[in-house]
């Protein structure tokens, strides 16, 4: 009941096709993984922050990429030496792949992690070339 069909959009508007594969990726992909959990926050008029739980994982096995307005936040955890008997195992520490995408003019600025929790920090940098300007009237 979900199903758009959005080739209308193809064939009479020039230079949307980004934003209607969009649309039809979101509709397709109602089935994305839960894990890890995270939140997005809006921290001021142009500043985000995407804090994702990575518990068990260190610095060195997470890696961020920013790439074509596409932001890639993937884990991998590393083979455990030591052989564990759990009575129950509740900590996921399974490997892991999110990716998010970016309107125009946001990129990352940084991230960094505390208790456990990816703080990935991103800025909404308008061109001024973009921004509103006036125009002065002459009389």
């Amino acid at each position: 009941m979900r199903d758009f069909d959005l080739s209308p959009l193809y064939r009479s508007a020039i230079g949307f096709d980004r934003l209607a594969s969009m649309l039809d990726n979101a509709s397709r992909n109602d089935n994305q993984p839960s894990y890890p959990p995270y939140n997005i926050e809006l921290l001021g008029e142009n500043a985000y922050r995407i804090t994702m739980a990575v518990a068990g994982f260190n610095i060195d096995e997470l890696v961020i990429q920013s790439e074509n307005s596409t932001l890639l936040i993937a884990g991998t955890k590393q083979a455990d030496k030591q052989q564990h008997q759990y009575l129950y195992q509740g900590i996921a520490a399974r490997n892991f792949e999110r990716r998010f995408q970016l309107a125009d003019h946001v990129k990352v600025t940084k991230a960094h992690m505390e208790n456990g929790l990816l703080h990935v920090d991103l800025v909404r940098e308008i061109p001024e070339a973009m921004k509103p300007r006036s125009i002065q009237i002459e009389g």
